[in-house]
């Protein structure tokens, strides 16, 4: 369950998990990558458009 509009609603989840190298990656970059896959998956039209 998620909240839109005030409301908890049923949605799909999907969960997404990372392993990288702290000794090549800071944890800060690999955050960063995530939220950016997050941000394509959940707007895949700005991935289209460059945006």
């Amino acid at each position: 369950p998620v909240v839109v509009n005030d409301q908890i609603v049923i949605r799909s989840m999907m969960y997404v998990a990372l392993t990288y190298d702290h000794r090549i990656i800071d944890g800060r970059e690999a955050v960063t990558f995530l939220v950016r896959i997050k941000e394509a998956l959940e707007n895949p039209e700005r991935m289209l458009l460059s945006i």
